[in-house]
């Protein structure tokens, strides 16, 4: 099963007959949810229902700009409503003889006006022809934004797979500095013992100490943690129902365990110095994932 980029790109030029043609383009890019933006002549609300209701069930990410542009090439005779024309210019007469003002009525502002400007070549059979032809090309157009997604998805995996193996590098280095780690805190523990036992000598003191100190000095849970979240990435890569979502919180499961493991590297010396590089190593390669996997659908 594939994964889907939320980036794509597909449009169509048809043309329906000598005098009407159009353009029809979906553009997608990364957004938290399915968020679409249908820019449309006026006169097709149904067609842009039925729009909504395909793009809905072909996608589940991404803010996706739909665009049609309509070219009419017969020559167009435009004239004016004369009922709103009158009545705008009937009723400025009105108000200026009422209070006494100056001035003419702004031929160019009235002409502005919704409805003022008539044209007798964009009647309902041209709506209902384009509705139509876009209805019938909706369905190829979608199929082809879905491969380029596909595409582009496939380049993400392998930019993902490529930066989860130096997340795994780090982690097996700090697998490796465990034992030297213990070590360390043990030295540490056997210097807090030594002293502890002469004359003020205080056992619940020393409980206290040891367990701090063993605590702090085991980070095989949070490497266990972070093994297990890098495989089930790796998994979710091979293509699951939102997956985007999916991974966007083991990334947080990552950072939160590599967050863990750089607070215990304090009092190490140069191996706490090391176990830190490697922290902070790891932390960038969980930035550059989840860069990538924003694109994610």
């Amino acid at each position: 099963m594939p994964i889907y980029s939320m980036t794509g790109f597909a449009r169509v030029q048809v043309s329906v007959h000598d005098q009407l043609s159009y353009t029809l383009s979906l553009k997608s890019v990364n957004h938290r949810f399915l968020d679409l933006q249908l820019r449309m002549p006026n006169g097709l609300d149904a067609l842009e229902v039925e729009l909504r209701k395909a793009l809905k069930d072909a996608l589940v990410r991404g803010h996706v700009d739909v665009t049609l542009n309509v070219d009419r090439t017969a020559q167009q005779r435009t004239g004016y409503n004369r009922e709103l024309v009158a009545g705008y210019l009937a009723a400025f007469v009105e108000a200026r003889d009422e209070f006494g003002l100056t001035g003419e009525p702004d031929l160019n502002a009235v002409l502005r006006m919704p409805g003022a400007l008539q044209s007798d070549n964009r009647g309902d059979d041209d709506l209902t022809v384009l509705a139509d032809s876009v209805r019938e090309q909706i369905g190829p157009l979608l199929e082809e934004l879905k491969t380029m997604r596909a595409r582009e998805g496939e380049s993400l995996k392998q930019i993902l797979h490529a930066t989860l193996d130096r997340l795994t590098d780090a982690t097996n280095g700090v697998a490796e500095l465990r034992p030297e780690i213990e070590q360390r805190f043990q030295d540490r523990l056997t210097q807090r013992l030594l002293a502890a036992t002469g004359p003020e000598f205080n056992r619940q003191r020393l409980l206290e100490e040891v367990a701090v100190i063993v605590e702090r000095s085991d980070v095989s849970e949070e490497l266990a943690r972070l093994r297990s979240h890098v495989q089930q990435f790796d998994a979710l890569l091979g293509g699951a129902p939102d997956v985007g979502k999916k991974l966007d919180f083991l990334l947080q499961e990552m950072n939160r365990e590599t967050n863990t493991i750089l607070s215990k590297t304090g009092g190490l010396g140069d191996t706490g110095l090391t176990l830190t590089d490697l922290g902070l190593a790891a932390k960038a390669e969980i930035d550059r994932i989840r860069e990538q996997a924003l694109n994610i659908e």
